[in-house]
């Protein structure tokens, strides 16, 4: 199962954070080759974006379920792949080091299934964490931007 995951140390509150996560339109733009993306309803979306998968670009269709809004600490979702045979999960977690000091921890696992799927998931190992990686700085850069603006 190819997964990934990336810890940064952020010099803002959990509550600023959660703030930011809590809503998927501020970070749904933030996914990497990010397209489009709809909101069904309080726990259901559509997004599209452009994968580079080494040899190939590859428009992805994903719908994104929310498992668990727990504030201020954890986003959990699931992935179901509209557009290809992908499944999979992932979270942000915000842990309070101080009243000033948070740790985010970004996490996503995708897992293509069917005949092709284990030639793609050989390609997933290399692609998924980066991508929880580029999407846990872009997030963060955000919410840093957005403390400076404030």
């Amino acid at each position: 199962m190819p997964n990934g995951s990336h810890q940064i140390q952020l010099e803002i509150s959990i509550h600023t954070i959660w703030d930011f996560v809590r809503d998927m339109n501020k970070w749904a733009p933030l996914v990497p080759g990010y397209i489009e993306h709809e909101i069904l309803n309080q726990h259901q979306s559509t997004w599209s974006f452009k994968g580079d998968l080494g040899f190939v670009k590859k428009t992805v269709k994903l719908q994104i379920d929310i498992t668990q809004w727990q504030e201020p600490t954890r986003v959990s979702f699931d992935l179901t792949g509209l557009s290809d045979n992908f499944s999979g999960n992932g979270y942000f977690e915000a842990d309070a080091i101080n009243k000033h000091l948070t740790m985010m921890t970004g996490y996503l696992d995708i897992t293509a299934k069917g005949a092709m799927g284990p030639m793609i998931n050989s390609i997933l190992k290399n692609f998924v964490p980066k991508t929880a990686f580029e999407l846990s700085e872009a997030i963060a850069a955000e919410i840093i931007e957005i403390e400076k603006a404030g």
